[in-house]
C-alpha cells in the first residue's frame, strides 16, 4: 500500500471562545462547521473552515501552544486582504509583504498570539 497524507489541521490553542469567534469569524470570514463540549461547563472544541482552509480551536488544556505559527498556501491573497481590511477591525490591520521566497504573504494575529502566514505564490511574467 502507498502511504499518502491527505490534510493537515492545525490545532490552535484559545482562552475566550467569544474572541475567538469574533476574530476567525467576524474579521476572517470562516464559518462553524461543528463544536463539542463534553458537558456544559467543559472547555469547547471546534472546527472553522473557509475556503478549503480547516483549522480546529480548543480551550483544552494541552491542545496547541499559544503563539503556534501556520503557513498556508492561498490564492486570492490581495482580495482577502481588502475584504478584512473593509471591516475596521481594531486589534490588527495586516499588511501584504514580498517575502524571500518570491510570495506575497499577510500575518493575522489571533487574540490568543497564534499566528496565520498566509501566502500566495508571485507568478512570473507568462506563468499560469
Amino acid at each position: 500500500m502507498t502511504i499518502a497524507f491527505q490534510q493537515t489541521i492545525p490545532v490552535l490553542r484559545i482562552f475566550d471562545l467569544a474572541k475567538a469567534r469574533e476574530f476567525y469569524l467576524d474579521f476572517l470570514g470562516f464559518q462553524i462547521d461543528w463544536e463539542h463540549r463534553l458537558d456544559e461547563t467543559s472547555p469547547i472544541y471546534l472546527q472553522v473552515s473557509r475556503a478549503g482552509l480547516i483549522l480546529h480551536l480548543s480551550e483544552h488544556h494541552g491542545d496547541g501552544t499559544p503563539g503556534t505559527n501556520v503557513f498556508v498556501w492561498m490564492t486570492g491573497i490581495e482580495a482577502l486582504h481588502a475584504e478584512i481590511m473593509a471591516k475596521d477591525y481594531p486589534y490588527n490591520r495586516p499588511s501584504v509583504e514580498k517575502t524571500f521566497y518570491n510570495s506575497l504573504c499577510m500575518k493575522v494575529i489571533d487574540p490568543f498570539g497564534n499566528q496565520l502566514l498566509l501566502n500566495e505564490e508571485i507568478k512570473l511574467d507568462g506563468e499560469v
